[in-house]
């Protein structure tokens, strides 16, 4: 069983950073692979960033390359999403999630391939 508790989120202007935190609770954390996703009111949820369970693989969805940076600290057993240049289309709730991985190099990219969730941390972006 792995529990996962975000925190970091808050109200920013356009243009500014926050980084959001996962910390994850479990001896094997460094055998989950671990992604991060957003909810807009009305929307669906959607994919933001992955990491693979070593670390050396990263991912992307296009709306957030380039401006946000998913990291882990298997020492610390967390995740970061570092997200630069904020806009508000960013607005929404960020939950991170994870499952377990096979191979080092594994990332994953829908929700439905994640077994746990956090419980979210929201993010507002004004104009």
């Amino acid at each position: 069983q792995v529990q996962l508790v975000e925190s970091g989120g808050g109200l920013v202007q356009a243009g500014g950073s926050l980084r959001l935190s996962c910390a994850a609770s479990g001896r094997t954390w460094g055998n989950y692979a671990m992604g991060w996703f957003r909810q807009a009111p009305g929307k669906e949820r959607e994919f933001v960033a992955a990491i693979s369970k070593s670390g050396g693989t990263t991912y992307y969805s296009d709306p957030v390359k380039g401006r946000f940076t998913i990291s882990r600290d298997n020492a610390k057993n967390t995740v970061y999403l570092q997200m630069n240049s904020l806009k508000p289309d960013d607005t929404a709730v960020y939950y991170c999630a994870s499952r377990q991985s096979t191979y080092l190099s594994s990332f994953y990219y829908t929700k439905d391939e994640y077994t746990y969730w956090g419980q979210g941390t929201q993010v507002t972006v004004s104009s």
